[in-house]
């Protein structure tokens, strides 16, 4: 999918209440601090790099890349922005500003993520395409995608206590949610880099396979324990069936299990046979 748009080369100041958010924006967080820095520079020197937008009616724009200025200008108290007008199609302007943003290294590796699910969602297209948008590998747009099966919490861990994308991607060998919530409190605890996170969640996953076989032994022996008292219990029945009076009795102690079964002489046996017939 190629992007056919024209900007006008004349940068144009519009009111900055006529400029309406990105719809695709993929930066959902925004640090107050470098914001009231940006301001600052905005309100000594101006905004140096113009925005770029795209007029959809006679009095309103829409923003397609520079947000954080916008944001910046608006907090400094400017009341114009300098921006360079973009005529493309709805499609075309989805492409153009989610392939801004994402270009953009101050989003985080979620965003991005989720960038590019917006991009792929608005303009159907393939990870192979979007891939080819952002000059990139199709490989690394999938292992992009992957990261979201990370629950929203675990996320905003993530990124509040500045772990990687690598650490993401180790913890995402965790399929149990509630198992991979400890591990990730364990690595922020214990301040793991991302060496240490890998080996540390090796380690976890053969540790917890080992238990799994450890367990699945131990039903494996109940399970012939309770065959063995069935098989028990039914020779006493069947033993009863035929006139013999068997008794069977079961003692538990913690080490083991006593089964004691009476059965009569013969000659008891005979007499009651022959008082039947």
């Amino acid at each position: 999918m190629l992007i056919s748009i024209r900007k006008e080369r004349r940068i144009v100041e519009i009111p900055i209440v006529q400029i309406r958010p990105c719809r695709t924006q993929a930066r959902k967080n925004y640090n107050e601090e470098q914001l009231r820095g940006l301001a600052l520079s905005i309100r000594q020197n101006g905004i140096l790099q113009p925005l770029t937008v795209r007029k959809i009616s006679q009095v309103e724009y829409e923003l397609l890349a520079g947000e954080r200025r916008l944001r910046a200008a608006a907090m400094c108290g400017q009341k114009k922005a300098p921006c360079i007008i973009m005529s493309c199609t709805d499609s075309e302007a989805e492409i153009f500003s989610l392939t801004e943003n994402l270009q953009r290294t101050e989003l985080n590796f979620f965003e991005e993520a989720r960038g590019i699910t917006a991009m792929m969602s608005a303009c159907h297209i393939s990870q192979q395409e979007a891939a080819r948008q952002l000059g990139t590998q199709q490989s690394v747009i999938a292992g992009k995608l992957k990261m979201l099966a990370l629950t929203p919490e675990e996320q905003e861990i993530i990124i509040r206590f500045h772990l990687t994308e690598r650490h993401a991607r180790a913890l995402l060998q965790i399929d149990n949610p509630t198992e991979r919530r400890f591990v990730l409190s364990e690595i922020i605890e214990k301040s793991m880099n991302v060496t240490q996170t890998e080996q540390y969640i090796h380690h976890y996953l053969c540790q917890t396979k080992s238990e799994k076989r450890q367990h699945q032994r131990q039903k494996a022996i109940i399970k012939d324990k309770r065959i063995f008292e069935n098989t028990i219990t039914n020779a006493v029945k069947v033993m009863n069936n035929f006139g013999i009076t068997a008794i069977a009795t079961q003692t538990e102690t913690d080490t083991y299990i006593e089964y004691l079964i009476r059965i009569p002489r013969r000659s008891s046996y005979s007499q009651n046979h022959a008082a039947v017939r």
